[in-house]
């Protein structure tokens, strides 16, 4: 019996795909399932954006069979249009209904939205329990240790979530005045998972960024599952890795450039069919690095790709890298 979010079974240690802001849109989530993610996220959308019907948060809204299962995350500061956000979302259907209570950046944190209900727990409380209420799908909520050092505050604001109907919660182990610095700080989220009181999922999520981590991380703290970010962007292979390692205590064999470059080309093509040649092209620009870390002399033909706005020349470039840098 595996892991449940509501009554949806996720696998017995699922490996979650972190939502992430102009990176885990669909061509990417297609690429970290193909490659082992258990569970998708949407980029984080705006309620706000969603009442009025903005383009780019409806866009956001897109989820495929293939991806499935699938939390749509939303965000915002205003308890009523949270509520009616969920209403559009559950429209979608998705699995669940994900709130964003984690992402620290001010336009965001400094308007109370994010992480920045942190600094207001009861509301935080009653907002999750009025979004619990507006849907038949399962609500989870992504959050943080805390707005800073001194409200740390994660062991009861997670019985207290949980006490108005959340089926899941994942926790980053940075505060919010840390933003991404530091070490993320796992002590917590274990507290969290081994408080008696709590019956629903406790996910982890910070600093992931070795299958050795995430096997010591489940034998130290025992939480049910691992929410994965930075680490996967240009490494969609990094969730098989975990997997293995987890099974057998041995890595995979190092991912060929040629395979490498493959799988670059199928992001961008379906970058571009999903968001249009310019828009596809341009935000495509962040994965490259990524792509190709760790080789040598790539420097050159990172920044050809990073500068060119042509598809045809961006794929003749990764042709290049496949044949100069094949081992």
């Amino acid at each position: 019996m595996g892991i449940k979010i509501g009554n949806i079974d996720i696998g017995d240690f699922p490996l979650l795909l972190a939502p992430m802001e102009d990176v885990s849109d669909p061509p990417f989530r297609a690429l970290c399932k193909k490659y082992g993610a258990d569970v998708m996220y949407t980029e984080f959308i705006s309620s706000e954006g969603l009442i009025r019907d903005a383009k780019k948060s409806t866009m956001k809204l897109d989820i495929y069979d293939f991806e499935r299962p699938i939390g749509i995350q939303i965000f915002g500061n205003n308890i009523d249009s949270m509520r009616k956000a969920t209403e559009i979302c559950e429209k979608a259907q998705p699995e669940f209904i994900d709130i964003n209570y984690g992402c620290p950046v001010k336009k965001v944190a400094l308007r109370g939205a994010g992480a920045g209900i942190l600094q207001d727990i009861p509301k935080m409380v009653t907002m999750t329990r009025e979004i619990v209420n507006a849907t038949k799908l399962p609500v989870t909520v992504k959050t943080r240790l805390g707005w800073d050092e001194k409200t740390k505050y994660i062991v009861e604001v997670a019985e207290r979530l949980q006490d108005v109907g959340i089926k899941a919660i994942s926790i980053h182990g940075r505060t919010r005045k840390q933003m991404y610095k530091g070490d993320a700080d796992w002590t917590l989220i274990g507290e969290v998972k081994n408080n008696p009181r709590m019956h629903i999922p406790v996910f982890g999520n910070g600093d992931i960024d070795s299958p050795e981590k995430v096997a010591s991380l489940r034998a130290k703290y025992g939480v049910d599952g691992v929410m994965i970010g930075r680490a996967a962007i240009g490494n969609p292979w990094f969730f098989d890795n975990v997997k293995h390692f987890l099974k057998t205590g041995n890595h995979l064999p190092p991912v060929r450039i040629k395979d490498r470059v493959d799988v670059c080309k199928q992001h961008l093509k379906h970058s571009i069919e999903w968001k249009g040649e310019v828009l596809g092209i341009a935000e495509m620009k962040r994965h490259y690095t990524n792509y190709f870390k760790g080789i040598s002399h790539f420097k050159d033909y990172r920044i050809k790709m990073i500068t060119s706005n042509n598809k045809d020349e961006i794929e003749s470039l990764l042709d290049e890298v496949s044949v100069k840098f094949n081992e």
